[in-house]
């Protein structure tokens, strides 16, 4: 990896890190310059705008996600398992504050404002649920769910559960949230076992 690569990743890094504690919306190429001992202007050469910082910020928590939720679920066995281990991997995402934490705060922050960080978030939000209901397709195609699953309907419920668990944790700080997302997740999987 280059030098220049190197440290478009460590701002990319901090900046994740940044928006998870002070919002999407909140980050800015000065308090993220400040944090990284770099120049404004140094910093603004690798994003340009505030715009542009957010939306690469998206994508690099987007690959973060990637990496530590989805692409271990799809090397598990479909069905059960597969959709087991989204959901460990999610919950670990959302409970270490880690990459899933920017796609919920973000959420609120620009579901009103028209713009290309809102097209992003909802492109990114839309893959996830199509990534959710594909494997639960498996499941139910290879005969290990339920043949009349709804894959739409629980990729919602399974949204639903982590946006509770999220607020539950994090807003709340509710010391049984992940116990109550746990049972909430079981209780969505015994409706699609077989």
């Amino acid at each position: 990896m280059s030098k220049g690569a190197a440290t478009r990743e460590a701002v990319l890094e901090q900046a994740v890190e940044m928006a998870n504690r002070v919002g999407l919306a909140g980050l800015t190429i000065g308090s993220l310059a400040e944090r990284m001992e770099m120049s404004k202007s140094g910093l603004f050469a690798h994003f340009r705008s505030k715009e542009a910082l957010q939306r690469q910020v998206l994508a690099y928590a987007r690959e973060r996600f990637i990496e530590q939720a989805i692409r271990p679920a799809l090397a598990t066995a479909r069905g059960e398992p597969r959709v087991r281990r989204l959901f460990e991997g999610w919950l670990a995402c959302a409970r270490d504050g880690a990459a899933g934490c920017v796609f919920f705060s973000a959420t609120s922050e620009f579901d009103d404002q028209p713009g290309t960080v809102r097209d992003q978030l909802t492109s990114d939000h839309r893959d996830l649920m199509d990534s959710i209901a594909q494997m639960v397709r498996g499941g139910v195609r290879d005969g290990q769910l339920r043949p009349d699953t709804d894959p739409d309907q629980f990729a919602y419920d399974l949204h639903g559960v982590m946006l509770a668990y999220f607020y539950a944790h994090r807003l709340l700080r509710q010391p049984d949230a992940e116990a109550r997302a746990r049972r909430a997740f079981d209780t969505l999987l015994a409706a699609v076992r077989i």
